[in-house]
């Protein structure tokens, strides 16, 4: 039997580093954003190495469910999925995360927006991926009867192995102290975008400290963010919270 976990992630909120962590443990198989290809395909977006994405990776939806529903890859029993929520876009059937426990990460919304505009010119409300993780949350939720697990990422970076550890108890799968360092540089399960994504974790080995980020932003974003941290908010009531 096989453990399939979707990891739902809006951009710039240690998505990878979370993905490092699970890539390290000797039972789990780990994808990195699937319906990346589809979505730059379908929005045309011209996002960093935009072609190459394209060239390189699956665009129709239905093959990329037939990818992640089918056979694990190298028979391992937990196959953790790194999904960005915002690549879900309204076409795409949702009856396949039946099979799937589901998990939320989310991050203050000003340090984020801060962040994804040093890699986007602009930046919508869609581009944050918070309206489509409210929505996945709100589905699940009503599911299974109660709260799905949402990590934050600042409770994560205070207090990685008591965040992985509460993580590791609600999907139902043992804590392993595997999850707390890796070895930096690339793998072959990252998507070719890493390169232009991916600079601090490739150097990473572990989770950095936290650390308060600047979130000076421009005058023309203070709604936006209004908008992200009513979203934002929903979610992180539920958030696993980090040892005092």
């Amino acid at each position: 039997m096989v453990l399939r976990i979707a990891m739902w992630s809006g951009p710039r909120n240690i998505s990878t580093a979370i993905l490092r962590s699970f890539g390290a443990r000797s039972d789990t198989h780990v994808s990195d954003e699937p319906f990346y290809a589809y979505y730059l395909k379908s929005t045309g977006l011209r996002h960093p190495n935009a072609d190459e994405v394209l060239a390189t990776h699956e665009c129709d939806w239905r093959r990329v469910v037939d990818e992640i529903t089918g056979p694990t890859p190298a028979g391992h029993t937990i196959w953790y999925q790194k999904h960005m929520a915002h690549h879900l876009l309204d076409g795409v059937g949702r009856d396949w995360l039946e099979g799937f426990v589901q998990a939320f990460l989310i991050r203050e919304p000003r340090a984020m927006l801060t962040s994804l505009l040093e890699k986007l010119d602009d930046v919508r409300l869609e581009d944050t991926g918070l309206p489509q993780l409210v929505e996945l949350f709100r589905r699940q939720h009503a599911e299974i009867g109660a709260p799905p697990p949402v990590v934050d990422a600042k409770e994560l970076l205070l207090d990685p192995e008591g965040v992985l550890r509460g993580l590791c108890e609600r999907l139902g799968i043992p804590f392993d102290s595997a999850m707390l360092g890796w070895e930096p540089g690339p793998r072959d399960t990252d998507g070719c975008w890493g390169p232009y994504w991916y600079a601090n974790t490739y150097a990473s080995t572990g989770f950095a400290p936290y650390r308060h980020k600047d979130t000076g932003l421009p005058v023309e974003y203070e709604e936006l963010a209004r908008q992200c941290e009513e979203l934002y908010n929903e979610m992180a009531r539920h958030r696993i919270q980090a040892s005092p």
